[in-house]
């Protein structure tokens, strides 16, 4: 299994996909949501690009979740549900759409929710490697 993150970095956010493989064969395809690339400063910028370690976790605030282990200068970096950047200080959101929700003029993601539970069902791993490219 290979799971990776592609971006497209904006000034205000980045956008991107996580998709899961089995060799060729894509088992999972969503949407992701982050802070924009202010160079990996914390709580206002995405994580840089790399390979991580990510654990299966639970956490009070978000339920069942994933925890990328050794971000360099960072800590306590999660992929969970979410629907705005707001909703992140350097966590990796998730969702089925890119979609403005809100009105403010930058993409959201929708159906988190939806989204987190697919992918905790297709990662069954507690433990894998993730690459955010």
């Amino acid at each position: 299994m290979k799971v990776v993150i592609s971006r497209e970095y904006g000034k205000m956010q980045t956008l991107g996909s996580l998709v899961v493989f089995d060799g060729k064969e894509i088992l999972l395809k969503v949407l992701t949501l982050e802070l924009p690339d202010l160079g990996n400063q914390k709580s206002i910028s995405c994580i840089p690009e790399g390979k991580y370690t990510v654990h299966r976790i639970y956490s009070p605030k978000f339920g069942n979740c994933f925890h990328l282990q050794d971000v360099p200068g960072r800590t306590a970096i999660l992929i969970h549900r979410g629907n705005y950047t707001k909703d992140t200080r350097g966590c990796i959101l998730i969702g089925m759409n890119h979609i403005d929700i809100d009105g403010d003029g930058l993409k959201d993601v929708s159906d988190s929710t939806t989204a987190m539970t697919k992918l905790l069902n297709t990662i069954t791993e507690n433990v894998f490697e993730l690459h955010v490219i």
